[in-house]
Order: C-alpha cells, then structure tokens, then sequence
C-alpha cells in the first residue's frame, strides 16, 4: 500500500504526489481515511464503509463533509486497521439488526473509495479470509484509472456507478473533471454485466437534465438491459439554493431511458424541494457566456459565486486546487 501512495495514481488525475510524505493531489489526502461505517438499508442493503476525500469536486454533493475532508468535516474515524474494520463489518452483518435489513454486503463508499483502493482491497482480502463468501459493493464516480477499475473487478461483488453527463461541458461544470475517463470506465463495467448493480444517474434539474436522453442512449448502446436507477435531485453543498427536481422531471427522465430501449430502469428520492430566495439564486449566475450548454453556464455560475477561478473546470490542473474555494465551500443548508 505505501508504495502506492508514494507515486499516487489510483484516479485520473494521476497526481504522481508522494501522500505520506504530506504531499497533496486534487484529493487532499494522506493516508486513507475511514469517515464512519455504519449498517445502511439503501440498496444494496450493507455494512457500509464511508472512506473520507474525494477526487472530484462535485457542486451537488449531498455527503460533502466527507467528500471534501478534510476540509468539510472536523473529525473522522480515523486510518482503521484493515483486519479489524474487516471483523467489525462481518459481526455487523451476522447481527440480528443486519439481517433485519437485509444487509448483505460490505459497501465501500465515500467520498470516493478509489482514492482508498490499497486500503479498500486489504479490507476485503481479511474480510474474504475470514468468510470467503462475504459480498463486496464498491460505490465510485467512474474517475479512476483503467488499472484501478479491473482491480476493483477482480474482487467485487457489485459496483454502484454514477454517471452525470455525455457532454464534457455540462460534467466538468457539475463534477471538476472531464466526462471522457468517466464514460470510458462506463463501457469497461458494461463488458462484465453481472458486476453492475446499477447506473445511477443524478437528476439535477435545469442543469443536467438536458443530459437524460444522451446518458439513455449511451447506455442503451451499451445495452438495453443495463439496470439505470435516475435520483432526485435535492438542493445540497454549492447548490443549496437550487431547487429540487420534481416528479414530473423524475418520470419524463424513466419514460425518456425507456423510449430510448432501457429496460430496466427507475427513480427514487425526495422530490419537489424548494430552492433558496429568488435573489440569492440570481445573484448565483456570473459571467460564464463562453459556455454553449445553458445548463454548464448555471452550473459554473454557482461554481464561480463559491469562489471557482475557472469558467470551464478543472480541478486537477487548477492552480488553486490546494485551496479551492469549492472544497472550502460551508452551506447553511441541508437537506
């Protein structure tokens, strides 16, 4: 693990930094971090993992204080032992609380767990020795490397993956990164079915929803019987302000994936939640005209209002990306 994190380059940034040297990526991490872990009931049910950092900056994040740790969050659990936290997730899904739920799986998650993956896969091998049937779920946003991605398929049970735009316009405006790794590492999961739990593709209305019939077709033409879960949009982080998506948006995006020959495909979250005070959204759109897509040029508005120095986005070659007012950013709100 240590000779990885000398030379990081777990992610698509490829930062090359030396981690436990204090030296920082777009992540800000050193050693990997578990922000809490905890029995969760959302599919699937698990023994969920919360590791703290992220490789993107994404402006809707609704577990932004671990995402952004360490500027986002005060405390957290901690660098764990693998074998213990292994011991500790296998008793939490032997409970009769875990099997209440139905919990079935370790669940790694984060923030991002890709920028934790030697810590991650350690986890797992004493988890595995212990009970080698134990199911593993890894959560990522795609933005990993091609050599990350077969690792985690070598192991994993099944991966949650999130997807946010086609355009690389509308993704670098929401997320900081370029679509391109993302989309790529979409196509690879896709040749291994059975590995997918599910792509899922956040809704956030005026923004990316332009993006619904592309991210359908896209997947479509990976194939139609790839399992596509659309979530609600809920005003969060940067976009605390903005407003909910609301159900007619949530339908129209399953009726438009279906159109487009996805078969099986569905929606959940809360829905139709208000945004922030009409002046306080208009004082969010800057000076972003160089943008085509209407929903980028929102999304890097509120960027910019949060203290972004780029109209097109790039946190890994940011000169403010160890400093970044988007990381740093407090919200009042949440919901």
């Amino acid at each position: 693990m240590d000779a990885e994190l000398q030379d990081c380059r777990l992610c698509e940034w490829q930062c090359g930094v030396d981690r436990l040297a204090g030296e920082q990526g777009v992540c800000l991490l050193g050693e990997p971090q578990v922000a809490l872990r905890t029995l969760h009931p959302a599919p699937p049910a698990s023994y969920t993992v919360f590791m703290a950092g992220c490789n993107l900056r994404c402006l809707h994040c609704q577990n932004w204080d671990i995402a952004q740790w360490p500027e986002g969050r005060n405390r957290v659990d901690g660098h764990l032992a693998a074998g213990e936290l292994a011991k500790e997730a296998l008793k939490a899904l032997a409970s009769s609380l875990g099997r209440g739920i139905g919990a079935d799986r370790i669940f790694f998650s984060g923030g991002e767990a890709t920028c934790s993956l030697p810590f991650v896969e350690e986890v797992v091998w004493q988890a595995r020795k212990l009970d080698p049937s134990v199911r593993i779920n890894f959560d990522t946003n795609g933005f990993m490397t091609e050599e990350s991605l077969r690792r985690v398929l070598s192991w994993t049970t099944s991966v949650t993956f999130d997807l946010r735009a086609v355009d690389d316009e509308v993704h670098r405006a929401l997320t900081g990164a370029p679509a391109g790794p993302v989309l790529r590492n979409a196509r690879m999961i896709a040749e291994q079915p059975e590995k997918l739990w599910e792509f899922r593709i956040l809704v956030v209305p005026g923004v990316n929803d332009g993006q619904i019939e592309k991210l359908s077709w896209f997947i479509a033409g990976l194939g139609t019987e790839l399992p596509v879960c659309f979530l609600a949009f809920r005003p969060n982080f940067v976009l605390e302000h903005h407003r909910g998506a609301p159900v007619s948006l949530m339908l129209k995006a399953v009726n438009t994936a279906r159109d487009c020959g996805l078969r099986q495909v569905a929606w959940s979250g809360r829905t139709d939640l208000l945004g922030g005070p009409r002046e306080l959204l208009q004082a969010s759109l800057g000076p972003v005209s160089s943008l085509s897509d209407p929903g980028a040029r929102l999304a890097a508005a509120y960027a910019m209002r949060a203290g972004c120095l780029r109209t097109v986005r790039d946190c890994g070659h940011c000169e403010a990306r160890l400093k970044c007012g988007v990381k740093s950013y407090r919200p009042i709100r949440c919901t």
